[in-house]
């Protein structure tokens, strides 16, 4: 099996932060500490591949599952925990940066495979999520403020 984390950050839901059939991508490596309340918290992004979710450096099908859990926030402070942690998205064209992405998962996922997206509606709700991307997920959790969906890849069915 081989699954791509496309925007990995500090892999925080990951039991195993280097599983071995995983790639992590993120456009970023850095590993910073940042002011939280009253807590200085360590953050470490390292990926395998420093990339943007927008342009993934791989051929088309070729994972069987697709991780995508792009930054959830158009604000945040500058030096905050959360942009640190998370990442921001350009609060201008939002829509077209994550439909970027999405279309960049779904082309380096194998036919058969599984795109799993995680969003937080903090500042954006679901709905405009999944307006922006122009698919709705086959299955997923439809209560509380972050969500898990899972999309398959769209196929030509044959009648």
């Amino acid at each position: 099996m081989k699954i791509l984390d496309a925007c990995c950050g500090s892999k925080m839901f990951w039991f195993n932060k280097n599983e071995p059939h995983t790639t992590y991508i993120d456009n970023r490596e850095e590993t910073g500490e940042v002011k939280d309340r009253e807590y200085i918290r360590t953050v470490q992004i390292s990926p395998d591949i420093v990339a943007d979710f927008r342009n993934i450096p791989f051929d088309d099908d070729t994972f069987d599952l697709v991780i995508f859990d792009p930054p959830h926030l158009i604000r945040a402070g500058e030096n905050s925990w959360l942009k640190m942690k998370y990442g921001v998205l350009p609060e201008k064209n939002w829509q077209c940066y994550i439909k970027k992405g999405f279309d960049e998962c779904m082309r380096v996922l194998k036919p058969t495979g599984t795109l799993l997206f995680k969003w937080s509606n903090n500042q954006i709700e679901f709905n405009e999520i999944f307006k922006a991307i122009g698919q709705r997920p086959i299955l997923g959790d439809r209560r509380g403020g972050t969500r898990w969906s899972v999309f398959i890849k769209k196929s030509k069915i044959s009648k």
